[in-house]
């Protein structure tokens, strides 16, 4: 068995969005595991390269992603461009373990150079989704099998992921560790609040918060469909916050005028990241109507400031709803189902409160300490698999 403090991992990650989320499971991997590095193609907007987990990041040419097809309410399909100086990098450092995200060309070198390497491979996959998964491409699916025969393990983020991994790649099960590794930091996001200034929200409440771009993807039009349902019978006295900006707003503003329900939305347009557990805490229910997302990043960070959450299905993060609990799951296509949520809400405010406790206390169970601790699993189950 290899000594932790001599063993060599290699982690590599071409693009990371959520980067942000990345540094505290590494600050609590390399306590395990010192001699990590992770490798990716550019950093993430607010990177902190003084915050600790971020001296083992290494960046590696550039990250770009090439859109085949448009899809309004998905995921736009194409292909991620990685640079092929990876090859290097990974020659000079020789990690005996290598986590790659996915499926990218980063990961069909890393299968490639197996043979010559002996390294173990543990294949990370944040998500499932149907512009993602590529199902109806029997060439993807094709060569996703033939790579994942390379891996010694995986680990999945989501029970979608998982269920993609087995039913269509083939993956014994056995194989896969699905555990909740993309959370949010609750110590640092209460931690900005204590230097933001709290925006003035004179607002009727409640206030049902949406955070995310303004993008047809994201499902806004059918949560606006749902306050236009309510308004016809007569539920006026809540608000709905919108933060955010893209390229629907224009579109959403005239159809809430034409439904003459303004005076219920509020555009709060673009706010920074760290200033935005302000209107997390200020806000009563959350409210994420995507059609499509891998997870939903969104969704825990509602829960740690202790909110009900209204999710749709189409988000992977919809698994850490607890029916009735915290919140509900909505069919992001049916605006009339989202209106009965709402409703429930409005017809019962103490709800508010107690689903968001029970928020906190889920939330409360997934943390980047046990990140962490599941890849340091996968990584004892890869040294001690011969």
């Amino acid at each position: 068995m290899v000594d932790r403090n001599e063993l060599r991992i290699a982690w590599l990650v071409p693009e990371v969005g959520l980067g942000a989320y990345w540094q505290p499971v590494l600050r609590e991997f390399t306590k395990v595991f010192k001699n990590t590095v992770f490798y990716t193609g550019g950093v993430w907007p607010g990177f902190d390269p003084k915050m600790p987990g971020s001296s083992v990041i290494q960046l590696v040419g550039k990250t770009s992603f090439v859109e085949t097809t448009k899809i309004d309410t998905g995921y736009d399909r194409g292909f991620i461009v990685v640079s092929p100086s990876i090859i290097g990098y990974l020659l000079e450092f020789r990690p005996q373990v290598v986590f790659p995200q996915a499926f990218s060309l980063w990961t069909v070198i890393v299968a490639l150079l197996k043979p010559l390497m002996r390294w173990k491979i543990a294949i990370i996959y944040d998500g499932s989704s149907p512009n993602t998964d590529f199902r109806d491409s029997s060439f993807r699916t094709f060569v996703r099998r033939i790579l994942v025969r390379f891996a010694d393990a995986f680990v999945s983020n989501s029970n979608a992921g998982q269920q993609y991994l087995i039913e269509a790649l083939n993956v014994p099960e056995d194989k896969i560790f699905t555990r909740t590794y993309l959370v949010p930091d609750a110590g640092a996001l209460m931690k900005r609040l204590e230097g933001t200034e709290s925006p003035n929200l004179e607002l009727k409440r409640p206030i049902f918060l949406y955070v995310g771009r303004i993008t047809s993807r994201k499902g806004i039009k059918t949560l606006l469909e749902a306050c236009a349902i309510l308004k016809s019978q007569g539920y006026v006295d809540y608000s709905l916050l919108i933060i955010g900006k893209g390229d629907q707003r224009e579109e959403l503003e005239d159809f809430i005028k034409e439904r003459n329900f303004e005076e219920q939305v509020t555009w709060a347009g673009w706010v920074e990241y760290g200033s935005l557990g302000s209107y997390f805490q200020q806000a009563d229910v959350f409210v994420f109507p995507t059609f499509e997302d891998v997870w939903g990043m969104v969704v825990p960070e509602a829960m740690v400031f202790g909110k009900p959450v209204l999710c749709s299905n189409g988000a992977a993060s919809c698994e850490l709803i607890a029916e009735g609990e915290n919140g509900y799951i909505f069919d992001p296509r049916d605006s009339q189902g989202l209106a009965e949520a709402i409703r429930r809400f409005l017809d019962n405010p103490d709800l508010i409160k107690s689903m968001g406790e029970r928020s906190r206390e889920l939330i409360a169970q997934k943390t980047p300490e046990t990140a962490a601790q599941a890849y340091v699993e996968v990584t004892s189950f890869l040294m001690g698999s011969g």
